[in-house]
């Protein structure tokens, strides 16, 4: 009866500090890239650079993606499946001269949204780029809650990975 308290204990320590943890996360990153901000806008704004660039999706090589719609027009869509990576997609909301929006969905391995959003400053003398990526998200209660340090402390490295990547493909030229 003794190790049934103490499960239960345990359970309920869990749940007050899921309770006590943030309900969201938002990760922030940028890059100097020395590029107009258009040549670097088209590196995001058309999905069929993402896997070249993006550390989450070079972490799975043999998932499968697909990616459908017009580059650079909402709706563009990249969505993939794979044993690492699990299944979800990442869909173009909008693009304006500074901006582009995306909307991320995770389905497996759990379910979640995320807003993706991305600025581009020019910099310097104009052919330089300040690129700003920035992730925002839910953590549902509890499981999310409590693995939120995780994966805010996960995103900041991939942040920082992926806006190198960026840096070194866009500076290479195509």
């Amino acid at each position: 009866m003794l190790v049934l308290y103490i499960v239960l204990g345990l359970f309920a320590v869990l749940l007050i500090a899921a309770s006590l943890l943030p309900k969201s996360y938002n990760v922030e990153k940028n890059i100097i890239i020395k590029r107009p901000a258009d040549y670097v806008m088209r590196h995001i704004g058309d999905l069929n650079y993402y896997s070249q660039w993006n550390p989450w999706q070079q972490s799975d090589p043999s998932a499968k993606g697909t990616i459908t719609g017009s580059a650079g027009q909402p709706g563009h869509k990249y969505a993939w499946e794979g044993k690492k990576v699990g299944v979800g997609s990442l869909t173009l909301l909008s693009m304006d001269a500074k901006h582009i929006h995306f909307d991320l969905q995770f389905i497996k391995p759990m379910n979640s949204k995320a807003s993706d959003n991305w600025l581009f400053e020019s910099w310097g003398d104009g052919n330089e780029t300040k690129v700003t990526w920035q992730n925002s998200g839910e953590l549902p209660f509890p499981i999310g809650r409590l693995m939120g340090p995780m994966i805010s402390g996960q995103l900041n490295k991939q942040f920082v990975q992926g806006l190198e990547s960026l840096k070194k493909l866009c500076e290479g030229g195509d």
